[in-house]
């Protein structure tokens, strides 16, 4: 058994770990509702940038729309995952999702590249052997999140441009409810020629078509560069949210073990002051009883 004094720290210390994971548990919190709105509104922006590519599409001719085609054997995955510890077995779970997929896809070791969002991802990912070409830190906040797709973007235009990858796809955790999350894959290029075709033939929801002042061509493109950033920027925002829901999880444990723990020391503390009060009373009677003894003699 412990000595009080050591209790005494032991409670203390404890206390402390409770305060640290506590406000832990509140700002996971926070950020998770924070990053579910980004994820909300650029949802709305996606829809603006829908309506402007039909606008595009419904002028533009079957042979200018790019960015279609079937893609080669070369492959470019985005992984996200985390900066921070603390958040549960999210990077295994994405990184061992990323693993499988990739390997499903039957193209070459040689001729994929990664990008991981997350110095952890990163590193889980080159434990199993894949080679990590850069790596983006993750953004603390929604603010941050613009400049982290931007460098994604610069990264995917020098794939496309100088290595000649058109297939692209993103893997990483998307919320469910609550602290639930699942780990999804999307192709981000190229660009789905059914889902660009149902913007051609879908009806526009009123009587008058917006006037267009620029080539389509450039209009073209311009909206698609958007709905890249958007589709990442998406991706960001979920995946934001679904580390925050794991690390919520694991603090709300963490609570409950402390609590536990908490409950243990101060209940043996009270049992050492009680024994020591206890010890103490049959001293204070032994020592009258000695007394008495003496005095009745």
């Amino acid at each position: 058994m412990e000595s009080a004094e050591s209790l005494r720290r032991s409670i203390v210390i404890t206390k402390e770990l409770q305060s640290v994971v506590k406000t832990m548990k509140a700002l996971a919190g926070v950020n998770i509702r924070q990053f579910e709105r980004s994820a909300r509104a650029v949802a709305e922006y996606s829809r603006t940038i829908e309506m402007g590519l039909q606008i595009a599409l419904h002028r533009l001719g079957p042979d200018v729309v790019p960015l279609t085609r079937t893609p080669g054997r070369k492959l470019g995955a985005i992984v996200f995952g985390s900066d921070q510890g603390m958040c549960g077995l999210l990077n295994d779970q994405v990184v061992s999702h990323a693993s499988r997929a990739l390997q499903k896809l039957a193209i070459r070791r040689e001729s994929q590249a990664t990008l991981a969002v997350g110095v952890r991802a990163a590193a889980q990912l080159e434990n199993l052997g894949r080679t990590v070409e850069d790596t983006v830190r993750v953004p603390g906040s929604s603010s941050a999140i613009g400049a982290a797709v931007e460098a994604v973007l610069r990264t995917i235009e020098e794939w496309h441009s100088q290595r000649e990858i058109e297939l692209v796809v993103l893997l990483y955790a998307r919320p469910v409810s609550g602290a639930w999350y699942r780990v999804v894959g999307v192709r981000l290029l190229p660009l789905d020629a059914e889902w660009i075709q149902g913007l051609k033939t879908k009806r526009w929801p009123s009587h008058m078509i917006p006037m267009v002042t620029m080539d389509e061509a450039p209009l073209f493109q311009a909206l698609i560069r958007e709905y890249l950033f958007v589709s990442l920027f998406r991706a960001f925002a979920e995946s934001l949210a679904s580390e925050n829901a794991s690390r919520l999880a694991s603090m709300q444990v963490a609570e409950r073990n402390i609590d536990d723990r908490l409950r243990a020391l101060t209940l043996e503390s009270r049992q050492i002051r009680q024994d020591s009060i206890t010890s103490e009373l049959l001293d204070i009677i032994a020592s009258f009883e000695a007394l008495r003894g003496k005095r009745v003699r």
